[in-house]
């Protein structure tokens, strides 16, 4: 299970993103994720990586549960996993309300029962077995695969940042997705959290995935891409999951100072309140060696898979390289 993956999504170019991906897989990354963003879809995205590669784990990172129903998940799923040979993990979050409010015309209500719903579906179809019903349901179904042998234990990665959503990942994910939790959180928060629902489930921790995308790039201006880094920051730093969890990991100052900004309608001092200090926790920028650096400290910090996520804008296959030095 444990290795080095990549995070590559397909950006203003689906086979320069095939290439990529089949240069990771050369290089021996274990695993390749696609973000699900306001562009391609993420499942149609992977059944191109599918049919470009080998042996390279696939992966969504992550889907949003209210953008499809339980049985449009696990149907797709289910069929790039047989297109890919075996290596399909279905990673799924809740995403954000702004998000699932504007993009979907969904609502979400009770984020980690629904996800505990979604989830226990998903795997009911996966294993073939019927799925559990009762009042209350957000996505009622009675679906069952018919005439197709699905993989039963086809992976489920949860994407969490709280402390519940951490536990119910470990109780019933087979690994957890994560995204700006630099690695002191992930040693003193997430690997705490994803025990306590390990050990609820009768399970201890070995076999499952923790996967953090670590922001890196071997660049030649690195104060460039440092803004590049603080830019695309500002839409996260806006979302009430990523605040708590940065003001949990330490960041409240910076969070306080970027509101200011923001309040000021001053994006610039929105985010220059981003420090040094918050963005070299989160990740590396600049020589080869800050790349692996930065990938070795969120492997100390626990991490299994850390999943290299090149800034755009800065050298994507020098970033690959050099963080394949430690496969």
């Amino acid at each position: 299970m444990a290795g080095i993956g990549t995070f590559i999504s397909a950006g203003r170019s689906l086979d320069a993103a095939v290439e990529r991906v089949q240069l990771a897989e050369s290089l021996g990354y274990d695993s390749t994720y696609v973000t699900h963003i306001a562009g391609r879809d993420s499942l149609t995205v992977l059944a191109a990586y599918a049919a470009a590669t080998e042996r390279i784990r696939l992966g969504t990172g992550v889907l949003p549960i209210y953008s499809r129903t339980p049985v449009a998940t696990a149907q797709t799923a289910a069929t790039i996993d047989e297109i890919s040979g075996g290596r399909m993990v279905i990673g799924l979050g809740v995403s954000h309300r702004v998000t699932v409010e504007g993009w979907y015309g969904a609502k979400i209500d009770k984020p980690v029962e629904e996800m505990r719903e979604y989830v226990t579906a998903i795997r009911a179809m996966f294993r073939g077995e019927e799925v559990p019903g009762g009042e209350g349901r957000k996505w009622p179904t009675s679906f069952r695969f018919m005439g197709y042998d699905v993989r039963p234990d086809l992976p489920i990665y949860i994407a969490a940042l709280s402390p519940n959503m951490l536990r119910l990942a470990g109780e019933i994910g087979d690994g957890v997705l994560l995204w700006l939790c630099d690695p002191p959180y992930i040693r003193d928060v997430v690997i705490p959290e994803v025990t306590k629902g390990r050990e609820a489930a009768g399970k201890t921790l070995d076999g499952f995935d923790i996967v953090p995308a670590v922001p890196v790039s071997v660049t030649e201006d690195r104060e460039a891409t440092l803004a590049r880094v603080r830019g695309d920051l500002v839409t996260y730093l806006s979302l009430p999951f990523y605040r708590s969890m940065l003001e949990r990991s330490g960041f409240g100052e910076e969070i306080a100072a970027f509101d200011a900004g923001m309040a000021d309608g001053d994006v610039e001092r929105a985010k220059a309140a981003m420090s040094e200090e918050m963005l070299s926790s989160l990740g590396g920028h600049g020589g080869p060696d800050d790349v692996r650096a930065a990938v070795t400290r969120y492997l100390d910090a626990g991490a299994t898979s850390p999943g290299v996520s090149p800034v755009p804008g800065s050298d994507f296959d020098a970033t690959l390289r050099a963080a394949a030095a430690l496969i």
